[in-house]
């Protein structure tokens, strides 16, 4: 067997300086003015859309089950975050901005966790295209039901007024803390896909029957991931409603959840690193079409026309990128291995991973 040039700790050092010297560049050319408040704006929106695709992704591509409503759990984790924050400062309660954008972003994941259990116990009976249809109600539903709250309108909680937008949600929102949100969001999906839980729950989505038959709880583990999905949906809804000051009901809408489905396709079920990617992408993409405003549209329907018709199982499919198999491949390649190096001092990142596969 090849020996790796990094061992575990070795490959988990250089995952963690990678991230740090990405989060350096990202430092730099926001400190130094190198980029608009507009661009700033546009990273902002990448950072949501890489949580909610990667946590769509987990029910989608790993657990293999099509749901149409993760903008519903979005939504209501931005309502919760929103109306807490509200809340927190009518009580007087004196606390520091980051640590109240923390608080209240995770309370919304806890509240969209809730209603992902309540809502998946019966809905993960059904499959496929009932399953689309039936999540995709539960998204129409929430959004009726924001719309016809008095809480939920206007300046919210006693002050509101049904059937308007949300406002004067204090923008707690930074950038920097985002992006450790994100970091940390991914590097968690990342890890359940890996566990034995996460090989468990591709069982089921390769074979439900089998997966069952060995003594998988099919029904816990489908919930479980359903759960855990809508609890980063609720993070994004947070991370949303604290960055952009107002909401509005229609942000639960299907055609917010359509468009995030398309990320993960567009990406490739499965990989992870498709989904940030793809969200990375497709986020960018109509921004730099601007200047095109009559074709842009056009054009973004184009590439993604162009890409099911070339790539259907998406520009990943379900590979993973792995930076340390990159270092490896380059500084210890194929053939110039002779047993030697790191031989004897314990399991290696790809011999480890073999054993995963």
């Amino acid at each position: 067997m090849k020996k790796s040039m990094l061992s575990i700790k070795q490959s988990y050092l250089v995952c963690a300086v990678g991230i740090v010297v990405l989060f350096g560049i990202l430092m730099g050319v926001c400190e130094t003015g190198a980029v608009s408040l507009y661009v700033k704006g546009v990273i902002m929106t990448c950072c949501i859309a890489v949580i909610m695709t990667t946590s769509l992704n987990l029910t989608i591509g790993v657990l293999g089950q099509l749901t149409l409503g993760c903008c519903g759990f979005e939504a209501i984790g931005a309502y919760s975050a929103a109306l807490v924050s509200k809340l927190l400062v009518a009580n007087g309660v004196v606390m520091n901005d980051t640590v109240r954008f923390l608080l209240v972003t995770v309370v919304g994941g806890l509240v969209a966790c809730v209603f992902g259990v309540l809502i998946g116990i019966p809905a993960l009976r059904l499959h496929g295209d009932y399953l689309a249809i039936i999540t995709l109600g539960f998204g129409e539903i929430i959004r009726v039901i924001i719309q016809n709250l008095k809480v939920a309108g206007g300046e919210g909680l006693d002050k509101g007024q049904q059937g308007q937008a949300l406002i004067g949600i204090d923008r707690l929102a930074n950038l920097y803390v985002v992006f450790w949100i994100t970091v940390v969001t991914v590097v968690l999906l990342f890890m359940f896909a890996r566990s034995r839980y996460g090989r468990a729950v591709k069982a089921i989505r390769d074979d439900e029957i089998a997966a069952s038959a060995s003594g998988i709880n099919v029904t816990y583990m489908k919930v479980l991931v359903f759960a855990i999905s809508a609890f980063f949906a609720g993070i994004a809804g947070g991370i949303f409603a604290q960055y952009i000051g107002a909401l509005t009901p229609s942000m639960a809408g299907w055609l917010q959840s359509i468009n995030y489905v398309i990320m993960v396709v567009f990406g490739g079920m499965g990989s992870l690193t498709g989904s940030i990617v793809s969200a990375i992408g497709l986020t960018i993409l109509p921004e730099l079409l601007r200047a095109f405003s009559d074709y842009r549209m056009l054009v973004y329907s184009v590439v993604l026309v162009l890409i099911m018709i070339f790539r259907p199982q998406g520009i990943f499919g379900n590979w993973e990128f792995s930076l340390p198999k990159a270092i490896n491949r380059i500084f210890y390649p194929k053939g110039k291995s002779s047993g030697t190096g790191q031989a004897g001092k314990g399991e290696t990142a790809d011999s480890k991973e073999a054993k995963h596969e």
